[in-house]
């Protein structure tokens, strides 16, 4: 197992949002990860991931039979675990060529940066200052990119089909599907919506709410259940938000 989140409660600002999660993932699985607006699936990845801002007050975090519930971020990051943000930050002064430069030099993949970034459409932005002017599409398909380079044995993408036009929606999927084979990479992605998990193979779905995982299935079980009777019907009327 290479992801085992057992009865996770966590707080965000000192109040609770996750109370008791439990997932799982292999090596080398796509997961995707559903739930009402605001239900805590930000900050499931964020306690994945190890972001400050969350707080973790009881369960565990095992990645690869290690436990790293109280690890920094900076330590989960060098063994492999990364976090792809919602809303990437503007970094001035650093194009996007030189951020890649460095991660690729550092985690060994230089050889792909080449052929990641025309995968992605990204050939014309790398001398761009990061993030910096970024469409919606190019953002998510840039922040893909930096993630890739860094050869995650776990990559956690927060949304990253949301706002973006079918053509970015295209290469993101394709994106994706290529880390999961050439790297190996296990990748547990939050999405709002039916269109990416058609474009992508996965083992399985899981519905956040009420601070809990309430359904986990094939991602087609998960999705017939959710669009025939909605998050209310799976949740009912007492989902919390973050």
């Amino acid at each position: 197992m290479l992801l085992d989140v057992r009865d996770l409660e966590v707080d965000v600002g000192g109040r609770e949002v996750l109370r008791g999660v439990n997932l799982s993932m292999g090596e080398s699985e796509v997961h995707f990860l559903l739930g009402p607006n605001a239900a805590g699936k930000t900050t499931l990845l964020s306690a994945i991931a190890g972001v400050p801002r969350v707080s973790v007050k009881r369960g565990k975090i095992l990645f690869d039979g290690r436990d790293v519930t109280f690890t920094p971020l900076d330590e989960r990051a060098r063994i492999g675990i990364a976090l792809a943000y919602q809303l990437p930050p503007e970094l001035v002064g650093v194009s996007l060529r030189s951020l890649a430069r460095l991660l690729s030099d550092r985690f060994n993949t230089a050889p792909y940066m080449e052929k990641l970034a025309k995968m992605l459409d990204l050939e014309r932005l790398l001398d761009r200052e990061s993030f910096r002017g970024f469409s919606g599409g190019e953002r998510k398909r840039a922040e893909l990119f930096l993630i890739s380079l860094m050869r995650p044995r776990l990559a956690l993408l927060d949304e990253p089909d949301s706002g973006v036009d079918i053509d970015s929606l295209n290469l993101i999927a394709e994106a994706i599907r290529f880390i999961n084979k050439e790297f190996g990479s296990s990748i547990l992605i939050v999405t709002h919506t039916r269109l990416l998990m058609e474009k992508v193979e996965a083992q399985k779905a899981h519905v956040l709410c009420n601070g809990g995982i309430v359904l986990a299935s094939s991602p087609r079980g998960v999705l017939e259940v959710v669009e025939k009777t909605g998050y209310k019907g799976i949740c009912g009327e007492g989902e919390e938000n973050d």
